[in-house]
């Protein structure tokens, strides 16, 4: 396994344009299956997770071609309606493949899918949703094994606003008979992207970015190529680890290549905390602050503050003046990165589903061990203004969702060298 050595302080300066959206990029790619044609991308990002789905894609008979910066899907033709452990178990976004395989096959069988160990994270909304549409499921194995003569639309309440039922639910009514309505749906920007997305291959879609999104299902036939390539939307979670890196690093950072209206209350919140930005249309300009005082947050569902950016926020908090308190509502177990943080010297005390963190002068180098995607990136802010070289391990979670982390911060000025293991 790989490892990084960053050595700290440091002191951030200069520009870094952010990828594509990692939690936009997986159910876009997955949407291809819908598509009777070639669809191209363009900037898809370099990483572990998007590897794992375009692998799956693969063994189903997709066909993938890269070329420079762009790549090409074609599932003209499908081998294959199963989504196997052995590539499922890695990363949960492959239950994604699920609505579109049974709106256009009508039938699919999809491992339980894995990821990081932040919670249950239940699938059980995905399949009442397509129970709802019509579809027959049952739990075999290990797998789920759904089958539907032909979806039909329907109105589908969520009991709670989740990203990837929404997402799953929005593809399969796209070849669904008739009108499917989401009641309760996730706003997120990367439901907007998925749902621009389908539209320019033709597909009716109203009101996505708002709680009530519908579908007008429509024929295969009738779907069409766009004439140019897709560019999936800019990461707004790895903007906001290089707005609180340049932050906690008292630097001068530019954060380039994203909307930073799918920040606002991150960044409202930073501001609160006295931080000093400047906001453009596509970038965050970090200018050097005071220190700053301590904040209260809850994570929550879109618009809210992001359950991605809590453990991020937490390292912050860490060394800004007075107490903070961060409460998660999203995951039961996304305070893993607590204890290893406390080997750099953060002052974490844990109540239930809140954390309290006690601001601190300095922090101290140490050996830490990643323990999920966000986790991982925690642990470097804290690496970075910490006095002497800390040794991060199993930084694969951090290349299942940052592309090329170690190349960027290395180019703002931060010391980083990268061990393979």
């Amino acid at each position: 396994m790989d490892k990084l050595l960053v050595t700290g302080p440091c002191q951030l300066k200069g520009s870094v344009h952010i990828s594509s959206a990692k939690n936009a990029t997986l159910p876009i790619l997955a949407a291809a299956l819908l598509l009777p044609y070639p669809v191209t991308f363009t900037k898809i990002p370099d990483l572990m997770d998007v590897g794992t789905i375009l692998k799956l894609l693969q063994s189903m008979g997709v066909k993938v071609t890269k070329s420079g910066d762009e790549i090409v899907l074609d599932a003209s033709h499908l081998e294959n309606q199963h989504a196997d452990y052995s590539l499922v178990k890695t990363m949960r976004a492959s239950v994604l493949v699920l609505g579109p395989l049974l709106a256009r096959y009508g039938v699919a069988s999809v491992s339980l899918p894995g990821g990081c160990a932040i919670g249950a994270r239940p699938v059980d909304i995905h399949l009442m949703g397509m129970e709802k549409l019509g579809a027959e499921i049952q739990i075999e194995n290990g797998y789920i094994k759904a089958k539907c003569d032909k979806l039909k639309g329907a109105t589908v309440t969520l009991p709670f606003p989740s990203v990837g039922a929404t997402e799953n639910i929005m593809m399969a009514a796209v070849l669904a008979e008739g009108e499917t309505i989401i009641e309760n749906a996730a706003m997120e920007p990367e439901i907007d992207d998925l749902a621009d997305f389908l539209i320019a291959q033709g597909v009716k879609i109203e009101g996505a970015g708002t709680s009530r999104i519908t579908i007008h299902g429509m024929d295969i036939k009738k779907l069409k190529a766009p004439a140019k390539p897709y560019r999936v939307i800019g990461d707004r979670i790895e903007a906001a680890t290089f707005i609180i890196a340049g932050i906690m690093s008292g630097g001068d950072v530019r954060v380039e290549g994203f909307n930073p209206k799918h920040l606002t209350n991150v960044l409202d919140t930073l501001t609160k905390m006295g931080a000093n930005l400047e906001l453009g249309n596509d970038f965050v300009h970090v200018k050097k602050s005071s220190r700053l005082k301590g904040a209260i947050i809850d994570t929550a569902p879109y618009p809210g503050f992001p359950t991605d950016v809590q453990a991020q926020m937490m390292a912050l908090m860490s060394v800004v003046d007075g107490n903070s308190v961060v409460t998660e509502t999203i995951f039961e177990n996304r305070f893993m990165h607590v204890p290893e943080m406390a080997r750099m010297g953060t002052k974490v005390t844990i109540k239930g589903n809140s954390a309290t963190i006690e601001g601190v002068e300095s922090l101290s180098a140490a050996p830490v061990m990643c323990t999920d995607l966000r986790a991982s990136a925690a642990l470097i802010l804290c690496a970075l203004v910490a006095q002497g070289q800390s040794e991060i391990q199993r930084v694969y979670h951090l290349d299942r969702g940052y592309e090329k982390i170690d190349e960027k911060l290395t180019q703002l000025g931060a010391k980083i060298e990268r061990v393979k293991g």
